[in-house]
């Protein structure tokens, strides 16, 4: 059996090239190359196309690489965490390609496997699939994606024996799996180095066949930024934020496979309890996800994609990122709930980009939007400034069309009965009034009749 030569920081950072495609794994603050990444950017290797999941993750995923000029194209799914990043792209010094997360984890996967390319569900009819191959297959409107590739990859692993098999531990599967089969040159950051026979095959992730080189690096929960206190995670919470979570867990039944998005949707995390028998998803990577715990951080526990520490409750798997979205397009996933910055009397949903606003990145929003089973929509009923959520038409960069089952707001509760977007519940405080003048869409009205006395 080969053995995989072990080599220094500086080493492996030498091995790229100016003009590389670099694929760099993690997925928000864990399972990241961390180390790797910094040595590259003590070098003067210059014109890479970055791919990975957070392009600009402050510091850690390519921050900065960016700052430092290094980067001239990068690909991924979130922009959101560094400024600089976001300042390129708007002035033309960095070109940046999205890719839903869920896209850029299968196209890593093809990439792997020697597949040119594939279509998907995901982002049809959307900007992100102008000047795309579109077909109809099976009645649904399929995105053609190429696979991706890279010259080098940078993966973190959690253990790894001298044949170069790769164990990572809880959610840091994520994109580190995919990235490992794709690149001519693989290196895997690892905390510990142990010899062959160690690792039982049964908990081999990676096979060593697929790495070329190790590099041995201590993680520090400095090295987590964010995630590496339970307490960073902490959410604001109001008492119109906690009916609108509540009236969405309503909806959660016994066995429901269920994917809570960023913001309003955590707080039904929190109302869940054993009893309801929901089993809640988390795109970058687990399956039976429990609450938070009381201390500590990602050195100590799984981490969902809001990089927020969570615990396993029995029963609970983890898997990579490509096999997540794979459960998502799938149609395993029942209900997915997430926010909304706009939904209209179409079934439409817009929730990831605002023109003008500074480059967010789409996330696993449009898979999830259009491979769960129900889409329910978490948002305020307006705008601060006042301005309708519930339109017409909506005007925002489409997350994707009509794939909206419930919408819950702060005022009202609205479902599409028959295709028609219809008004069931008033929320606690509005009134009918209110809800009419603050919504531009066309709506009917099938609410509760009130008893008299």
């Amino acid at each position: 059996m080969k053995q995989v030569p072990v080599i220094s920081l500086e080493e492996a950072a030498r091995l790229v090239k100016s003009g590389d495609t670099l694929l760099v794994g993690g997925f928000g603050m864990t399972g990241n190359p961390v180390h790797l990444v910094h040595a590259l950017a003590e070098t003067d290797t210059r014109d890479l196309t970055f791919v990975g999941n957070n392009v600009g993750e402050a510091g850690l995923s390519g921050g900065r690489l960016l700052r430092n000029g290094q980067i001239k194209k990068a690909i991924g799914s979130f922009f959101t965490s560094n400024r600089e990043a976001v300042a390129a792209a708007q002035n033309g010094t960095l070109e940046v390609q999205l890719l839903p997360q869920g896209t850029l984890a299968e196209a890593l996967r093809a990439g792997g496997a020697g597949i040119g390319g594939f279509y998907t569900p995901t982002a049809a009819g959307t900007v992100i699939a102008e000047g795309a191959d579109v077909r109809t297959l099976n009645g649904r409107e399929m995105v053609f994606v190429p696979a991706l590739r890279g010259n080098v990859a940078f993966v973190r692993a959690w253990r790894a024996d001298r044949a170069g098999n790769l164990q990572y531990r809880l959610t840091e599967q994520n994109f580190n799996r995919a990235m490992a089969t794709a690149a001519d040159v693989v290196v895997a950051e690892v905390e510990e180095i142990v010899e062959v026979g160690e690792i039982d095959p049964e908990h081999v992730h990676t096979p060593g066949l697929y790495v070329d080189y190790l590099v041995q690096a201590h993680l520090t929960p400095e090295d987590l930024g964010s995630s590496a206190d339970v307490k960073a995670g902490a959410k604001k919470v109001d008492e119109s934020r906690m009916h609108m979570a509540r009236r969405a867990l309503r909806e959660l039944r016994p066995g429901d496979v269920v994917n809570l998005g960023i913001g309003i949707p955590t707080l039904v995390a929190d109302l869940i309890t054993p009893e309801h028998g929901v089993n809640l998803h988390t795109e970058n990577g687990m399956l039976g996800v429990g609450p938070a715990p009381e201390d500590g951080g990602a050195m100590d526990y799984p981490v969902n994609a809001g990089k927020i520490p969570v615990t396993a409750l029995p029963g609970a798997s983890y898997f990579d990122s490509a096999d997540s979205f794979g459960m998502i397009r799938g149609g395993h996933v029942d209900v997915a709930v997430m926010g909304g910055l706009q939904v209209d009397e179409h079934g439409n949903l817009a929730n990831w980009a605002v023109p003008g606003k500074p480059l967010l990145g789409v996330g696993g929003a449009m898979d999830l939007a259009s491979g769960a089973g129900r889409l329910i929509v978490t948002m305020t009923h307006t705008d601060p400034d006042g301005t309708p959520k519930i339109v017409p038409e909506c005007t925002l960069p489409l997350t994707a069309r009509g794939n909206v089952s419930m919408i819950i707001t702060d005022k009202a509760v609205f479902e599409f009965l028959n295709g028609q977007l219809t008004l069931t519940e008033l929320m606690p405080g509005a009134t009918l009034e209110d809800v009419r003048a603050s919504t531009t869409a066309r709506f009917q009205e099938r609410l509760p009749e009130v008893t008299p006395g």
